[in-house]
C-alpha cells in the first residue's frame, strides 16, 4: 500500500520526503563543488603573485566577498586549501597548454607547438603572476609534505611530456639522438628562466626560448 501511495505521489509529480531531501542533497553539494573551484581558482592567481604560503582563508574571503567560515568548511585547513591551488593550476596548465595541441603529431612538431602554447601561457597570462609553477615550487623545494609532493609530481609529468615528445622526434628520424632527460631538463630550465625575464619585461626571451628549443631539434643530416 505505502509503495502505492508512493508511486501514485511521483505520478502526480509530487516529491516524497526522501526524494526531496535526495534532491536538496544533490543542490547542496552542486553549489559546494562550484565554490570550491571558484575559491580555488582565485587561490591560484593570489599564490601566482605571493606564493601557496600567502594563501589565507582571510584574505580569499575578503577577496571574493565570502564568510571565513564558509571557506574553512570547505576546505578545513590551509594546507587543504593550497592542495586544491595546486590542482586548480595543474588543470587550468593543461587547458591552456596541453589540450590544445592534442591534434599535432607527435615528435618536433608537437614539442614546438607544446612551447608556443607554454609562450601564450606566460605572455596572456593565464595566472595574474605569470607561471604558477616558477612562482611555488623554488618555495616548496626544501619542505617536505603533500604541498611539495604534489608541486613535484606536476613538475614530473610537464618533464616527462617534453621528454616523450622528443623521444618521438629521435624515433621518427626527425633530430639526431641525444639524451632526451637532459635535454628536457634543460628546456624546462630555459622555460623558468623566460617566465622571470618575461616578468621583468625583457621583450626578447620568448625568441631566446625557441631559438634554444630549434637548436635540440636540429634535423638528422
Amino acid at each position: 500500500m505505502n509503495e502505492q501511495v508512493q508511486q501514485a505521489g511521483s505520478d502526480a509529480g509530487i516529491r516524497s520526503p526522501e526524494r526531496t531531501d535526495t534532491a536538496v542533497s544533490d543542490q547542496r553539494l552542486l553549489r559546494g563543488a562550484r565554490a570550491r573551484r571558484t575559491i580555488a581558482r582565485h587561490a591560484v592567481d593570489v599564490a601566482s603573485l605571493e606564493g601557496l604560503n600567502g594563501l589565507s582563508i582571510g584574505r580569499l574571503a575578503t577577496d571574493l566577498g565570502l564568510s571565513k567560515s564558509g571557506i574553512q568548511t570547505l576546505f578545513g585547513t590551509k594546507e587543504n586549501l593550497q592542495l586544491a591551488a595546486v590542482e586548480s593550476a595543474g588543470e587550468q596548465f593543461t587547458e591552456a597548454v596541453v589540450h590544445p595541441v592534442r591534434a599535432v603529431p607527435h615528435g618536433a612538431a608537437r614539442l614546438r607547438a607544446l612551447i608556443e602554447r607554454w609562450i601564450s601561457y606566460v605572455e596572456t597570462p593565464v595566472f595574474a603572476g605569470g607561471c604558477f609553477w616558477g612562482a611555488n615550487l623554488p618555495d616548496f623545494d626544501s619542505r617536505p609534505g603533500k604541498v611539495r609532493n604534489a608541486l613535484f609530481r606536476h613538475h614530473q609529468d610537464w618533464l616527462a611530456l617534453i621528454a616523450g615528445e622528443l623521444r618521438h622526434a629521435v624515433d621518427n628520424g626527425e633530430i639526431a639522438d641525444l639524451d632526451i632527460d637532459l635535454t628536457a631538463f634543460q628546456i624546462d630550465a630555459v622555460l623558468t628562466a623566460a617566465n622571470t625575464a618575461v616578468r621583468l619585461g625583457d621583450t626578447d626571451a620568448v625568441n631566446k626560448v625557441r631559438r634554444v628549443v630549434d637548436g635540440f631539434l636540429t634535423p638528422r643530416h
